[in-house]
């Protein structure tokens, strides 16, 4: 598809379209791919600090996570071995949040006793504009490709709310399988786990 200034060569064509609008068939518009979308992570920084507070408040992010605090103001500035802490963007506007941690080596030891070589990811979409546009699946393919580059790694832990039947749907179409329930603080979660001979980058393109 290519667009070109109108011009007074275009009258008759417009006063006939103004008479009989032309039917545009959806099958044939262009669509963006997921595959092709240029979304960016970089390490967030404390000049993030705003936007992280800001998207804490969206009732969607709220409903994900609804007792955690973050600590941004603290934990911005701390850049430890075992954890990432990473914004998403796409052409160059921030779209969301990845927190990659090993959970042998969390310092507060939320996941407990785990075995060395696993990684844990927490994300989210910043804005409910932003939700059912495949920006989840990419993230979450550039969160996972950056996991399993570690030839150590073994696999991957991830801890949705037990009552986020949407986030279990979207996970398990990644590959990851369901582990056991579990109560993390005040929150009730099902763990899920994605091993590294399960994980197929063919079935992020199918996900949410």
């Amino acid at each position: 598809m290519n667009l070109r200034p109108a011009t007074s060569s275009d009258l008759d064509l417009l006063r006939r379209w103004d008479e009989k609008p032309p039917v545009v068939n959806a099958k044939n518009m262009p669509k963006i791919k997921v595959d092709e979308m240029m979304i960016n992570l970089r390490s967030a920084t404390s000049a993030d600090l705003a936007l992280l507070e800001h998207w804490d408040e969206q009732p969607h992010v709220i409903n994900a996570d609804p007792n955690d605090d973050w600590g941004w103001e603290i934990e911005l500035d701390r850049t430890p071995d075992w954890r990432e802490q990473l914004i998403a963007e796409i052409d160059g506007r921030a779209i969301g949040f990845i927190q990659i941690i090993d959970p042998a080596l969390e310092d507060s030891h939320y996941w407990g006793d785990y075995e060395p070589n696993l990684r844990a990811i927490d994300i989210w979409i910043g804005e409910e504009t932003d939700l059912g546009k495949g920006y989840g699946t990419k993230m979450m393919q550039l969160a996972l490709t950056r996991c399993f580059a570690d030839s150590a790694v073994t696999a991957v832990l991830i801890d949705p709310l037990a009552n986020n039947t949407r986030a279990h749907r979207f996970y398990e179409r990644l590959g990851f399988q369901f582990v056991e329930p579990r109560r993390f603080g005040e929150d009730d979660c099902f763990v899920y786990r994605l091993n590294r001979a399960d994980w197929h980058p063919s079935n992020e393109k199918n996900a949410e």
